[in-house]
């Protein structure tokens, strides 16, 4: 009974040991529960952040714990990538947005149009969609590298309630500009300022699970079929790249 106690102990510690290394190195799960991101995150998403893509920090592991000093394997970020992180105002609360800006960058923005080094990121309409009881336009940005991705733009009499024109800023070394696909109901860069390399978590990579929140929730077994939405099982999160 002893011996049965201690193995039952034993495969409980490596489980969980084993769930610790995946969530701070390989994947972490998360959830969405704001609109920042549409059209492409909805509220009500989970997906998987890889925690490899950049190296680690100390925000690789729970609690922030201070084990890794400053970021270890590094590998720099592309513009495009979806990246979660901890804002800098608290090193603690998680957020998901679009990165933009490189170090080095020079960003502006003029009339809700983005400009990267001098030169305005091109543009597509796509089509005129409803968020919520407003009206948006969706929009299709093309980044210098050719990495595309749809955002939300609200109508202009809600635009002018935003920050939609700044001065050109430059990135600091070690740092990023982020901003949310859903370009007027975002805090992102425009509002909480730059990124810093160590505050990267991960990139989002694929949406896994999705319940819309006005049917169910994920705590509620009983909602879970009619809420599941279907065609977001394994939506992935990367960018499409024209040039290939």
């Amino acid at each position: 009974m002893k011996n049965k106690f201690k193995k039952n102990i034993t495969q409980i510690f490596y489980a969980i040991l084993a769930a610790l290394v995946i969530r701070s190195f390989l994947f972490e799960p998360f959830s969405i529960p704001s609109g920042s991101m549409y059209p492409n995150l909805k509220v009500g998403d989970y997906l998987f952040v890889s925690k490899y893509s950049y190296g680690f920090s100390r925000h690789s592991l729970p609690l922030s714990l201070p084990l890794i000093p400053g970021r270890i394997f590094y590998k720099q970020p592309n513009r495009g990538d979806i990246v979660v992180f901890k804002t800098p105002e608290d090193n603690r609360t998680d957020y998901i947005k679009r990165l933009i800006g490189l170090p080095g960058d020079k960003i502006s923005m003029k009339s809700n149009q983005l400009f990267i080094n001098g030169e305005k990121i091109k543009t597509k309409l796509l089509k005129n969609e409803k968020y919520k009881f407003l009206d948006v336009t969706r929009v299709k940005e093309q980044l210098p590298n050719n990495k595309t991705y749809d955002v939300y733009e609200f109508e202009k009499t809600f635009i002018d309630m935003n920050t939609n024109d700044f001065a050109e800023v430059e990135v600091p070394d070690d740092n990023f500009f982020v901003v949310g696909d859903n370009r007027d109901n975002s805090q992102d860069s425009r509002y909480i300022g730059f990124i810093p390399k160590d505050n990267l978590v991960g990139r989002a990579e694929v949406v896994f699970l999705s319940f819309d929140t006005n049917i169910g929730s994920f705590l509620k077994f009983w909602t879970w079929y009619p809420a599941l939405r279907k065609d977001r099982f394994f939506v992935s999160l990367l960018p499409n790249d024209i040039g290939k």
